[in-house]
C-alpha cells in the first residue's frame, strides 16, 4: 500500500479546510471511502486521480510526492509551473485557468498579482524571441526577400522604441545612413526611429531631406503623411498620402492612415467610405479575413454618425 498517497490526501484534504464528507461530495464518493483512503485500507481508483488532485490544486503527480502543497486553486498552481519552467505552453495552461476564474468572478487578489506576474515573464519570453527571430531575417539581408528584410527591420525599430531603446534605434539608422545614403529604405528606418522615440520635429526634418532624394518613392510619402498627423499638420499629412497613393494605388498604408486620421479629426463619413473602399478591395482579393479589421472600423464609424444624427 501507497503510504505516501495516504498521507497526502489527508494532509492536502486539511489543508484547503475540507471535511471528509465535502470532499466525498465533490468526488461522488462516501465519507468512508475518503477515510479508508486516508488511512492506507485502500487506495482510489486511478481513474478518480485527476479529480482528486483537482480538489486539491495539485498535479497527480504531486500526489505520489512528499513535497506537495495544497494551492488557493489551480491557476496559482499553475503558475508556479511556468515560473518554474518558463515554457509557453505551461503559460497557456495557466492563462486559461487564470481566465476561467476571472468569468466565474471566483477569484482573489492574490490571484490577480500571480496573473500579472504570469503575463509579466511572458512579456520578458516574448520580446527576446521576437527580437532573436528579426534578427536571423535581417543577418540574412536582402538577397533571400527584399520587402520582407526591410519590414523586419523596421518592426525591430518599432519593439526597440517600445522596449526603451530608441535611441539605441536612431543611432544604428544613423550609421546606416551615413553607410548607404543612396538607400530610400534606410531614409524610412531612421525616419521611422526618429518618430517611434516622440522625435517628430527631426523625422519631419529627415523626411524632408530623404523626399527631395526619392521623389518617386510611394512608401516614403506614407512615412512623410504619419509625421505630419502626429504633428497635427493634417492638410500636409493628406497631401502626401495623397502623393503616395497617386505614385502606388495599391499602397493600404497610405488608406489606412487616411481612416484613423479621418477617426481622429471626427469626419466619421469619411472615415466610413474610406475603411469600407479598403474591406471592399481586400475581399475582391480574397483576403477575407484582412477584411474584417477595416469592416469593423466602417461599422463603428457609421454608428458615430447615426448618434450625430
Amino acid at each position: 500500500m501507497n503510504n505516501t498517497i495516504s498521507k497526502n490526501l489527508k494532509r492536502l484534504r486539511i489543508s484547503k479546510h475540507f471535511t471528509q464528507e465535502q470532499a466525498a461530495e465533490y468526488l461522488g464518493v462516501s465519507a468512508q471511502s475518503i477515510s479508508r483512503w486516508e488511512c492506507g485500507n485502500t487506495l482510489p481508483d486511478i481513474l478518480m486521480l485527476p479529480k482528486i488532485a483537482e480538489l486539491y490544486c495539485v498535479t497527480v503527480d504531486e500526489l505520489y510526492k512528499d513535497t506537495s502543497v495544497a494551492y488557493a486553486n489551480y491557476a496559482q498552481r499553475l503558475a508556479a509551473v511556468y515560473e518554474s519552467t518558463k515554457e509557453p505552453e505551461d503559460f497557456i495552461r495557466a492563462d486559461l485557468e487564470f481566465r476561467r476564474l476571472i468569468k466565474k468572478r471566483d477569484f482573489s487578489t492574490e490571484d490577480l498579482r500571480l496573473y500579472g506576474i504570469l503575463h509579466h515573464f511572458m512579456m520578458l519570453y516574448c520580446t527576446d524571441k521576437a527580437i532573436e527571430l528579426f534578427d536571423k531575417v535581417i543577418e540574412k539581408g536582402t538577397n533571400e526577400d527584399e520587402n520582407i528584410f526591410w519590414q523586419t527591420k523596421r518592426q525591430k525599430i518599432l519593439l526597440y522604441s517600445q522596449i526603451g531603446k530608441g535611441r539605441e534605434s536612431i543611432n544604428s539608422a544613423l550609421k546606416s545612413v551615413d553607410k548607404n545614403s543612396e538607400c530610400a529604405e534606410e531614409w524610412i528606418c531612421l525616419i521611422e526611429a526618429y518618430r517611434y522615440n516622440k522625435e517628430e520635429k527631426r523625422a519631419y526634418d529627415c523626411f524632408l531631406k530623404a523626399v527631395k532624394k526619392f521623389p518617386e518613392n510611394a512608401i516614403l510619402y506614407v512615412y512623410g503623411g504619419d509625421i505630419c498627423k502626429d504633428l497635427k499638420r493634417y492638410h500636409e499629412a493628406f497631401s502626401y498620402w495623397d502623393k503616395a497613393l497617386f505614385l502606388d494605388n495599391s499602397l493600404y498604408d497610405a488608406k489606412y492612415s487616411m481612416g484613423f486620421c479621418y477617426e481622429e479629426l471626427g469626419e466619421y463619413q469619411k472615415a466610413y467610405d474610406i475603411w469600407y473602399e479598403i474591406a471592399n478591395e481586400l475581399k475582391a482579393g480574397g483576403y477575407e479575413n484582412e477584411s474584417k479589421y477595416p469592416l469593423k472600423s466602417a461599422e463603428k464609424c457609421k454608428k458615430k454618425l447615426n448618434i450625430q444624427e
